[in-house]
């Protein structure tokens, strides 16, 4: 994945689904993010309410990113920031969001 910008800011959630699949999470807008490889290299799991494609490696079992299911209601993806160079990652201000149960960022 090679991403459009370097991020200033990127979320840690606690929903049952971020706490399992890793993060932080930054998010761009929907194509602007190049994604490399070949799709059967890549296997997706639709989340409960069916909102996100969440897309990850078949060898390493690794999540990449997340895809919305509606582009139009969501034109953005999530992008795992877990998988590129610690620099990065300690570059960049990471916020706290409680998606477990109050829907709000827990850092302000």
């Amino acid at each position: 994945m090679t991403l459009p910008s370097t991020p200033e800011v990127a979320t840690a959630c606690n929903c049952s689904l971020c706490r399992r699949s890793g993060g932080p999470w930054v998010y761009f807008p929907l194509g602007t993010v190049k994604i490399e490889g070949h799709p059967e290299c890549t296997t997706e799991y639709i989340w409960g309410d069916r909102t996100l494609r969440n897309i990850r490696c078949r060898t390493c079992g690794v999540v990449t990113h997340w895809e919305p299911m509606d582009p139009v209601a969501c034109p953005r993806q999530g992008i795992n920031l877990g998988n590129f160079d610690p620099a990065l990652i300690a570059a960049v201000r990471v916020r706290r969001f409680d998606g477990a149960e109050t829907w709000t960022f827990v850092d302000e």
